[in-house]
């Protein structure tokens, strides 16, 4: 599918040189910025006609230069157009090899970050504790992808001092593309667990995948994390540093709890306070102290922005109308994700019915039914108070529980709001948690 983002360039002038260098091809007119979205050209834009299975960039060509575009990239002729066109073999290769190039000025870290799930997280704690020393340059939002990483790179500049980059992948091969591209210098995989089987078709394929990563930082450091057999079995060939709640690596980590059940970790014999219940933000400090301590920062630095570091919007964020409290986890969702969001809801002190509000996990292909499934009797197990399922997939979840929970499944929003309207009561905890398709958000908003 077709990505649609936008950005401004930090330094047109560079790019038209880079650009001119790399293509062989002459930009007559200054870019300011590049777009894959004819909604949102503005003038001096370069645009990326780029044809997906369903929409073709190319049919916006008259509309994009109306906007004020300066050029195109296209990869097919087109006759008689009034406007600066450049036919190249494909759009986003092209795109992907201007960033390598750009890419190719800096000599700092350049920290990959992929993974099933979390990586979105684990960037921004990262990001917001390497800020204490340096000026930080990274992905923003889903810019992750053979189009996103390519121009997220392009919005380098000589005053960053790290950059953190995200990688997607919904393919084999995918990992690799983007480090021939972003060329990090430093690794983290996140875990490795059933997330976009649709495109890998099993277990052993998304850990291949995810492992290109370390594969290629031949010459760089790979972060392995010990305790996660999926991740440690993988292969790696430059020089490695490991972490985890396991006593046998270069970090070894102890968990324990304080009096209000928020934890502490004692890693490498420095004891850092969370101020959260969340074992999965637990776990993410753990992989982000490493790096951080590697890269030269005290641990009174990183102790005290773990204490002041906010969730990602919709990732296991607090929300509270002084009545209930509502856990937002609905960013993203797969089976791993969904456990670990589970176990943070049941993990909350005080009265009140713990609730479950549940979407489909998307893109799980063959194995969908049973993931669901794997989520139904994980409720059951937890004997949580409520569990809503809305859409296809989460009906096998609904029909798993058997015992006293109260469980019903909806086809329409509306109908779940209305039922959960009637139950809910003042202290409760509602989870809310669904893959991005499913548009949990706004159920989110309608309970608070």
């Amino acid at each position: 599918r077709v990505c649609l983002m936008r950005i401004d360039l930090p330094n047109p002038g560079k790019f038209n040189h880079i650009f001119d260098m790399t293509l062989d091809e002459s930009l007559s007119e200054k870019v300011d910025g590049i777009s894959t979205d004819s909604r949102d050209i503005k003038e001096g834009d370069l645009y990326l006609a780029i044809s997906g299975e369903k929409v073709d960039g190319h049919s916006f060509l008259e509309e994009v230069f109306a906007k004020g575009a300066s050029t195109a990239l296209v990869n097919k002729s087109i006759d008689n157009f009034k406007g600066k066109l450049i036919k190249v073999d494909d759009p986003v290769y092209a795109i992907g090899k201007i960033a390598k190039t750009w890419r190719d000025q800096f000599q700092i870290p350049v920290i990959g970050i992929t993974g099933s799930n979390g990586k979105t997280s684990t960037k921004e704690l990262l990001k917001y504790i390497l800020s204490a020393k340096y000026d930080i340059h990274a992905t923003e939002g889903n810019y992750n992808t053979s189009i996103g990483l390519p121009l997220t790179l392009l919005r380098l500049t000589e005053y960053h001092g790290v950059s953190i980059l995200e990688m997607g992948a919904n393919q084999p091969g995918d990992i690799e593309k983007l480090c021939k591209i972003a060329y990090p210098t430093h690794g983290l995989i996140t875990n490795i667990a059933p997330a976009h089987l649709e495109g890998f078709g099993d277990i052993q394929t998304v850990a291949n995948t995810k492992g290109e990563l370390f594969k290629f930082l031949s010459n760089g450091l790979s972060f392995i994390n010990a305790a996660d057999n999926r991740v440690n079995d993988l292969e790696t060939y430059g020089d490695t540093i490991t972490f985890g709640l396991t006593s046998n690596c270069d970090y070894p980590t102890d968990l324990h709890h304080n009096n209000d059940g928020s934890i502490i970790l004692t890693i490498d014999a420095e004891e850092i306070k969370t101020n959260s219940i969340n074992l999965s933000f637990a776990k993410n400090v753990i992989a982000c102290s490493t790096i951080a301590s590697e890269l030269g920062l005290s641990w009174e630095a990183i102790k005290d922005r773990i204490l002041t570091s906010q969730p990602p919007k919709g990732r296991c964020e607090i929300k509270t109308n002084g009545q209930i409290t509502v856990i937002d986890d609905t960013y993203n969702a797969n089976v791993d994700s969904t456990i670990a969001a589970i176990d943070y809801l049941k993990a909350f002190s005080g009265n009140g019915k713990r609730i479950f509000v549940f979407g489909d996990m998307l893109e799980l292909g063959a194995s969908s039914e049973d993931q669901h499934r794997i989520i139904g009797k994980k409720c059951q197990k937890e004997e949580l108070s409520v569990v809503f399922t809305i859409g296809n997939e989460t009906i096998v979840a609904h029909e798993e529980i058997n015992n006293s929970i109260l469980h019903k499944h909806f086809e329409q929003k509306e109908s779940l709001l209305s039922n959960l309207n009637e139950i809910i009561s003042e202290g409760d905890k509602i989870l809310v948690k669904g893959s991005r398709g499913m548009r949990m958000e706004e159920i989110v908003e309608q309970i608070i």
